[in-house]
């Protein structure tokens, strides 16, 4: 559990959120230091982070008076979690380069604690090739990197670039943990691409067909395969579920949207497909149709895209895929089947005639080539951590 925290503040006009940050903090029990660079003080003052944290603000290398003793090290480890808010574009530079020229970034480089980034900058900024590189190989290291929330910005654009909000930072800290000095994160250096949440298939401009699928599984396998090191991507369907800590997200609509995201993902070296696609969609209407006293309107539907065969018969294909059945009735014999018509390596199948699809927990079926595993019913957040462990132990 986390009970300390060492949080940078980079210069930006966000910094001012970092001050309810601390006040989230201290009221969930955690300590908090804090680092101010040089941009982050015309931003915020020592003062106002001193007082929120009733700890001393240190702003440069020669605040450390024990500096002869390598002040900076125990500075840099003395925390449990390492925190930047924000995270500037030239911060998560100087972290991929391994730089090291202020307070800030020699802490960073000394430090044998996780980091956990929540990123702030312009959209064009947060678009830009260079900070894309930057930010894959902070995550490749084993930096969590927050996505940004989209919304409008101080400099007047809109997108995707804006800070996190103190409250979703909090929840990353807490369940963020410390893995130790020189602890394995066995998905290092993978990628795996996950699916989650339903298709919404238009009718007409204002109706769609979907299904109640809450996309709480495929989150919390996302956010288990990240802390296990992994880079992933999350193609995820129309949910209101905020992106798991280290995770890069893809919001899509349709079946077909699903299947291009997908394909553009690759390469990956595993697939964990648990998005409840949409098996038809519907020839939209223009308009809306109106209800005019006579037959209701006839739909015509249409086959959707497999995503999950069309993925497993890839010569692109993933080094493991794992596909989800929710089914109703006869639940290992339908997933059993699904898996060889599909060409699955494993499905992880669960009957979701009760209150599965949108509640906390999940009772699944583990079918791969070698027979059926059945795990008792547990919190989703409990059957992502274990599915992940086989995932890191298969690849």
């Amino acid at each position: 559990m986390i009970k300390r925290i060492l949080l940078i503040v980079g210069g930006g006009i966000a910094a001012y959120k970092a001050c309810e940050l601390i006040r989230l903090c201290r009221k969930a029990g955690i300590e908090v230091k804090c680092v101010l660079t040089a941009g982050g003080q015309h931003f915020v003052t020592p003062m106002t982070l001193a007082a929120l944290s009733e700890n001393q603000v240190y702003t440069t290398l020669w605040d450390l008076k024990d500096e002869a003793e390598m002040g900076h090290i125990q500075l840099s480890r003395e925390a449990d979690l390492v925190v930047l808010a924000p995270a500037t574009a030239d911060l998560m530079a100087k972290m991929a380069a391994g730089i090291a020229d202020d307070l800030a970034t020699t802490l960073l480089l000394a430090t044998d604690k996780p980091v956990l980034a929540a990123p702030a900058m312009n959209v064009r900024m947060w678009q830009h090739a260079a900070t894309r590189r930057n930010v894959a190989t902070l995550r490749g290291d084993g930096v969590t990197v927050l996505e940004p929330d989209e919304g409008p910005m101080a400099c007047g654009e809109y997108g995707p670039g804006r800070l996190p909000e103190p409250e979703a930072i909090l929840r990353a800290i807490q369940s963020a943990s410390d893995p130790g000095p020189g602890a394995a994160r066995p998905l290092a250096g993978k990628h795996v691409l996950v699916t989650a949440g339903p298709t919404h298939e238009p009718i007409d401009p204002v109706r769609y067909i979907a299904n109640r699928s809450s996309g709480k599984q495929g989150y919390a396998i996302a956010g288990a395969l990240a802390a296990l090191g992994a880079q992933v991507t999350l193609v995820s369907g129309p949910v209101a579920l905020a992106t798991p800590p280290g995770v890069t997200r893809i919001d899509v609509e349709t079946a077909q949207e699903m299947a291009n995201a997908v394909a553009r993902a690759l390469p990956a070296d595993a697939a964990v497909m648990v998005a409840a696609v949409g098996d038809w969609r519907a020839e939209a209407a223009a308009q809306k149709i109106k209800k005019e006293g006579g037959a209701p309107p006839r739909l015509q539907l249409s086959e959707n895209p497999d995503i999950l065969a069309i993925l497993a018969a890839s010569p692109r294909r993933p080094g493991l895929v794992v596909g989800f059945a929710a089914e109703t009735e006869r639940v290992v014999e339908h997933a059993t089947a699904k898996r060889a018509r599909k060409g699955a390596d494993w499905i992880v199948a669960n009957d979701v005639s009760g209150d599965v699809m949108g509640g906390e927990a999940n009772a699944i079926h583990l079918v791969t080539a070698d027979g059926v595993e059945h795990w008792e019913r547990l919190p989703k957040d409990e059957v992502a951590r274990r599915l992940a462990q086989r995932i890191a132990d298969a690849l």
